[in-house]
């Protein structure tokens, strides 16, 4: 995200200016769309829309100007020139920077929303001083947002990349290989041992490739190349619904663009175009 967002969380005394407020009910988020462009409310205070949130997160400052999360009762409808919309469906709309702050506004939402009593002792939590954490006021525990890491790999051999397919993929979707890190493991154990599991094959020779914070719900997504060492592919069944070799001339569906998924597929297939090194 680039620097003109500040994250912060000790919100000012007063709510007496303007300020963006990415104010959800449930998953979805209120804003105001128009053709090709998507904007979140600017407000003093959410009671200006007749909107009073079950409760609210300081996010920081975006280009000087604060910013809130906030969550909204399931039966409260859309005030008139707003509607309540899918983060996934506002790619594109958003600029870079506010749609990475909807993706953290939501992430900071939903663990404030589900962190409202210890999960150890079951005592009400409260927001602890200068972190972004809750703390139980009666067995200590301190309650973080929770983050998911998961590696990305994006096998060669020579000319080919191996692509598989998810199940809930949409219809002739392929993709990199996924999967979230087990406790005590690294990203780079993770990922051969999620591609041996994946697809039966061997990997060695790991580059980082980039990262990319992903709020579907809390994950963070690290995604690296890789070259095939050995073995044949062969998907396991509850997790892969189809994976194979595929030449830079017979590529399938690609995903979406918002995913760091295509951006290393597209980096990748530029550098071999041009005959370059992946790396």
């Amino acid at each position: 995200m680039p620097d003109l967002y500040v994250p912060l969380v000790t919100p000012p005394g007063a709510r007496n200016e303007p300020a963006h407020w990415f104010l959800f009910q449930g998953n979805q988020i209120l804003v105001r769309r128009e053709e090709g462009h998507a904007s979140v409310p600017m407000l003093a205070d959410p009671r200006d829309l007749a909107l009073d949130p079950v409760r609210t997160q300081y996010l920081g400052t975006l280009a000087g100007r604060h910013c809130y999360s906030g969550e909204c009762a399931p039966d409260v409808p859309a005030p008139d020139g707003y509607i309540w919309s899918g983060l996934r469906a506002l790619f594109g709309l958003f600029d870079d920077a506010m749609f990475a702050l909807a993706g953290r506004a939501i992430q900071i939402m939903d663990w404030d929303r589900s962190h409202q009593y210890c999960g150890r002792c079951g005592t009400p939590t409260e927001l602890k001083a200068g972190e972004r954490a809750r703390q139980c006021p009666n067995c200590g525990q301190v309650h973080y947002p929770r983050i998911a890491p998961a590696v990305m790999a994006l096998v060669q051999r020579r000319d080919q990349l191996l692509l598989a397919r998810s199940p809930h993929f949409a219809p002739g979707m392929y993709s990199a290989l996924a999967g979230f890190v087990e406790p005590g493991e690294s990203l780079e154990h993770c990922l051969v041992r999620e591609v041996k599991e994946e697809v039966g094959v061997e990997v060695a020779n790991l580059r980082y490739f980039s990262s990319q914070s992903w709020p579907f719900p809390h994950s963070l997504m690290i995604a690296f190349n890789c070259d095939w060492v050995d073995g044949e592919i062969t998907p396991e069944p509850s997790e892969i619904e189809a994976a194979g070799w595929f030449s830079l001339e017979n590529l399938p569906v690609l995903p979406n663009k918002i995913s760091i998924a295509r951006r290393l597929i597209d980096t990748t297939i530029a550098r071999m175009k041009a005959g370059l090194p992946v790396s």
